[in-house]
């Protein structure tokens, strides 16, 4: 019998490899370059063709772990520990988002695949953070029986390596999105807008400083709201553009392409030759 995380990965193995055929021909591939990985023919472009061949590579290997290991169903476990009773099982996993994360991963992959590459490449990694901090809550949710302590186990393994990649790419998206702001309005607003960014994130550092009482949901609320409010701001601006930008030219150069002569600049005549013999 088939186990459900195996149906799901396998459906994610037959997906990913869809893709990477579709890609290929989209991309220029020959007839029979993308269904051959290339050995008649030519893939369209090789680096998202091989990127979709990866990814269902290892999604393939992960539904083999999952049907080996049988979604650790606990009858499977008593069967293999050789014990008569089958060990307490965990109830169903808890709610997360990281499927509707993905789902939003996968139409952001599709929509690249039309419209420019930078966006396949960004749903493809999108995609890949979802799956791994997908399979890691549901790895965690059926490890004890004990939310508790399931929840602890991943946040003590996924903890180092989430903050930090969080961090940088909070901070990234952050300072992309207000020099999209700053290179869209006047030089003038430009100024008052990043002493207003700053002067926003100075006193909310203080207002948390001096109440550290204050409960961590309203923290995180005030976090996202400013968040989401500059990239808002980001992606407005980037689509208005750049205001436009006054290019200063050398004087040195101005005067060598208006063709005047500089003082003292005088022509010698030419003495030929021949008037001497």
């Amino acid at each position: 019998m088939l186990t459900t995380g195996f149906k799901s990965f396998a459906a994610w193995a037959v997906g990913f490899l869809v893709a990477a055929v579709v890609f290929g021909y989209t991309t220029g591939g020959s007839s029979l370059g993308p269904l051959s990985v290339g050995w008649k023919g030519a893939v369209g472009n090789h680096v998202g063709y091989a990127i979709l061949l990866v990814a269902a590579a290892v999604m393939a290997t992960l539904a083999g772990i999952i049907i080996a290991f049988r979604d650790a169903d606990s009858d499977a476990a008593a069967g293999y520990l050789r014990v008569a009773e089958a060990p307490i099982g965990q109830r169903l996993t808890q709610p997360s988002f990281w499927p509707l994360v993905a789902a939003f991963a996968v139409g952001v992959t599709l929509v690249g695949l039309v419209v420019t590459p930078v966006l396949f490449v960004a749903g493809l990694v999108l995609l890949t953070i979802s799956t791994i901090e997908w399979t890691m809550t549901a790895w965690a949710d059926a490890a004890t029986g004990d939310p508790e302590v399931n929840r602890a186990l991943r946040d003590r393994i996924m903890g180092p390596i989430e903050t930090p990649i969080l961090g940088f790419g909070a901070v990234g998206i952050l300072v992309l999105a207000i020099s999209r702001i700053l290179i869209a309005v006047s030089a003038e607003a430009a100024v008052w807008v990043a002493i207003g960014v700053a002067a926003l994130i100075f006193f909310t550092a203080v207002a948390i400083a001096v109440r550290p009482n204050v409960p961590r949901n309203a923290i995180v609320a005030v976090c996202l709201l400013g968040g989401i409010g500059i990239l808002a701001g980001g992606v407005i601006a980037g689509a208005v553009g750049e205001r436009d930008f006054e290019h200063h030219e050398a004087e040195g150069e101005e005067h060598s392409e208006s063709g005047d002569s500089q003082p003292g600049d005088t022509e010698e005549p030419q003495v030929e030759a021949e008037t001497s013999e």
